[in-house]
């Protein structure tokens, strides 16, 4: 019978919700730990866009957990089956933990197409439909180390009415309950961890109802879905998600689906939010921008405050604005380095950063690369975004063990980029 192994050590808890702690014993061999607050490691079929597997590993800060997605893995279903050593042998990767989710976070999913019996993922052939039995098929086929159950996650739409919600909730129990039972009888899922998934849209009493029922089953943690950028007003977002948090169980982690804005990370993580999706930076690399903003929580006197006109060092302008309802749009923490005033900028992309691109090349350099469509661009882009984006986690758990939260928010949202 399958068993879960996974335990949650914290070490602080700041202002009752921010946890900082340990994963443990992740992984079928329980041989791997995870920092939390931590972020997963985003991949299609196993492989970070952009980078081979060696180009990855000269990046020194990569977390423990590859995340892969049953909406890029559902349709090589006969692949990997005839193959039978399951997506982690097949894609190459070593000593990582699988993770494997229902749907791509970067990528935009149809809504409309759910039942009381499926859920559908749409791959690259178009729409697949899974039922219970054939959803756990594939947990089988691909061997993940964790997995979030089958979910009804299509009500994070502004309007949706209460009667859509519980109809999600319900379903999302039913398909956690039919996952458990498979997964309880399986000898191929020994020592595989289950997350459920806690849905309920902006409505509270729903929220709080499908994180009550959820913590009721055996699982060995919880992806609390429907939060992702643009579905809610921030504000409501943390309100809901401290409200869901209470609700749980403080030894289990909570993974979050859909959020990677430096902002709303923070905000989450001072929800009690322990485990993010890495997607963040390639959706700016896709962009042709990279990742700009500060996390450094050295107190500068000389740094103007977030609510304060910000400085730009010379007469360097802003580059974007956070655009709350479109992923897709560039934010206020990226520069866009396809914009023609980079082109004779000799400078790193940031200064002090260690990654190879910042390390041996230029603005200017990626400007052009972006300018005569090389795909080089995309590999340098990919180094320093991923780089970037997993050390601001590092220094989100630092500033969790020193108390300073507050100056690492001044620092992350201070505008002044140059």
């Amino acid at each position: 019978m399958a068993g879960s192994r996974m335990k949650l050590e914290l070490s602080r808890v700041v202002q009752g919700r921010g946890r900082l702690g340990l994963l443990k014993e992740v992984g079928r061999m329980g041989q791997h730990s995870v920092d939390i607050p931590g972020c997963l490691l985003y991949t299609h079929l196993g492989s970070v866009p952009h980078l081979t597997q060696d180009t990855l590993h000269t990046i020194s800060c990569l977390p423990a957990v590859t995340h892969v997605t049953l909406s890029n893995m559902a349709e090589h279903q006969e692949v990997l089956e005839e193959f039978k050593g399951g997506l982690k042998k097949f894609a190459g990767l070593h000593d990582t933990v699988l993770y494997c989710s229902l749907h791509d976070p970067a990528a935009h999913c149809p809504t409309g197409h759910t039942t009381n019996k499926t859920v559908s993922v749409w791959g690259s052939g178009g729409r697949i439909e899974l039922t219970a039995a054939k959803f756990m098929a594939l947990q089988k086929t691909v061997q993940p180390d964790w997995y979030q159950s089958m979910a009804d996650g299509e009500t994070w739409q502004t309007g949706t009415s209460q009667k859509r919600v519980r109809k999600s909730v319900d379903r999302t129990l039913a398909h956690l309950d039919e996952c458990l039972t498979v997964h309880q009888k399986s000898q191929d899922l020994e020592g595989v961890d289950i997350f459920g998934v806690v849905e309920g849209g902006d409505i509270l009493e729903e929220r709080v109802r499908s994180a009550r029922e959820t913590a009721k089953r055996p699982v060995a943690g919880f992806c609390l879905d429907g939060f992702q950028t643009g579905a809610m007003d921030q504000a409501l977002r943390s309100q809901l998600i401290t409200a869901v948090t209470q609700e749980l169980p403080e030894d289990k982690p909570r993974l979050l689906h859909g959020v990677g804005r430096p902002d709303e990370v923070l905000d989450c993580v001072e929800a009690g939010i322990d485990l993010f999706e890495g997607f963040f930076p390639f959706q700016a690399t896709e962009r042709g921008c990279a990742l700009c903003f500060s996390f450094d929580i050295t107190p500068n006197p000389e740094r103007a405050a977030p609510d304060e006109e910000p400085h730009t060092a010379g007469g360097t302008q802003l580059n974007g604005d956070v655009n709350c309802d479109d992923q897709t749009h560039m934010t206020r923490f990226e520069m866009n380095l396809k914009d023609k005033r980079y082109q004779d900028d000799f400078r790193p992309l940031v200064e002090g950063c260690g990654c190879y691109c910042c390390r041996n090349h230029q603005r200017a350099y990626v400007h052009h690369l972006l300018m005569t469509n090389e795909l080089l661009a995309g590999v340098l882009l990919m180094i320093h975004n991923t780089c970037h984006y997993h050390s601001f986690f590092r220094a989100i758990r630092e500033a969790l063990a020193n108390d300073k939260m507050d100056l690492l928010r001044r620092s992350v949202l201070w505008n002044g980029k140059e």
